[in-house]
């Protein structure tokens, strides 16, 4: 997927999901972080990682897999039943 490096908004959310993961191992490693309050970023993460593959697969679909002249609208029902249930 050589057109995701102009993503910005895919390249975005790496980026936060870095900074997030960054910030997970200095609290672990700092060791005065309380065991919940890691657990609270951890879901953080999960929930920014389900954010970007939902992201990854908009882009794999709308670039790759559906024709051109695809029906957005049945795309938008699809992607809102992938956030739901994804």
């Amino acid at each position: 997927m050589a057109h995701l490096q102009n993503n910005q908004k895919i390249l975005n959310r790496i980026k936060r999901l870095q900074g997030q993961l960054n910030s997970v191992e200095k609290a672990v490693s700092g060791g005065e972080t309380a065991c919940i309050d890691i657990l609270q970023q951890v879901a953080a993460i999960k929930g920014a990682i389900t954010g970007l593959t939902n992201e990854l697969i908009e882009e794999q679909l709308t670039q790759h897999v559906l024709p051109e002249g695809y029906d957005e609208k049945e795309l938008d029902r699809f992607l809102k039943l992938l956030r739901k249930y994804g």
